[in-house]
């Protein structure tokens, strides 16, 4: 019976992906995923079959994943970061029925990006997409809301596109209602690949024009600073 690997490839480069993830990715016959994602692969998928569609493809991929396993071909769909977190493992699982599936964990961007930045989420954060090709911007705009007034870190995924120019200013406004405006900001374009930016800010200081879907942005909570041109968010440990 073949099997389906809903595989999470990390950032980008080959060194942040998880041994688990390159195995599963050598021993199927066919790689299901977004065009560029394939890309990063490089020799990996060599001698593989190979599917993959543009943006907004996900479903057709998905369905044209389960197609080849059913079809009797080991199969991994690929994801950058995480598979689960904005990635391919939840539509996988709502459209199978009677094939077997492994979810194979990646490093998120969150992380890959906090790693560049310093220790900015140590402690209790939130992850939160400001596309609302999905989700509708009320919904957001409340978990924006009740993530700031918690005091958590917040990471922000797919802050801003040509469509959504003024989502990041209007989070950020949100933010502010419960934020210093010295509170600092980690904005990481291309996060562990070779052309990474790392910009440190504060949330008075943004640079709305430099961000765009390639970035992460970190906001921190009101106990975060920065030292050494890194961003630490405490855990409370007693520092001696």
């Amino acid at each position: 019976m073949a099997k389906l690997y809903v595989v999470g490839i990390g950032p980008g480069g080959r060194e942040n992906m998880t041994l688990k993830a390159v195995n599963a990715i050598k021993m199927c016959k066919c790689v299901v995923g977004y065009t560029p994602y394939i890309d990063y692969l490089g020799d990996l998928v060599e001698g593989k079959e190979l599917y993959s569609t543009g943006m907004k493809g996900e479903i057709d991929r998905c369905k044209l994943a389960i197609e080849k396993v059913t079809e009797g071909m080991d199969t991994s769909i690929i994801s950058t970061g995480d598979a689960g977190l904005y990635g391919m493992a939840g539509p996988i699982l709502e459209l199978i029925e009677d094939i077997e599936v492994e979810i194979v964990p990646g490093v998120t961007a969150a992380f890959s990006a906090a790693s560049e930045l310093g220790s900015p989420i140590m402690h209790d954060y939130a992850s939160i997409s400001l596309s609302d090709l999905m989700t509708p911007w009320d919904v957001i705009e409340k978990r924006i809301e009740n993530c700031a007034e918690a005091d958590f870190v917040i990471t922000i995924y797919n802050p801003r596109s040509k469509g959504r120019k003024d989502h990041l200013e209007r989070a950020i406004d949100i933010i502010l209602k419960y934020r210093e405006g010295n509170t600092p900001v980690g904005i990481v374009k291309n996060s562990g690949r070779e052309d990474t930016n790392i910009r440190i800010t504060t949330l008075n200081n943004i640079e709305y024009d430099k961000i765009d879907m390639f970035c992460l942005v970190i906001i921190g909570n009101s106990n975060t600073y920065i030292k050494n041109d890194k961003i630490i968010t405490p855990r409370g440990y007693e520092i001696k």
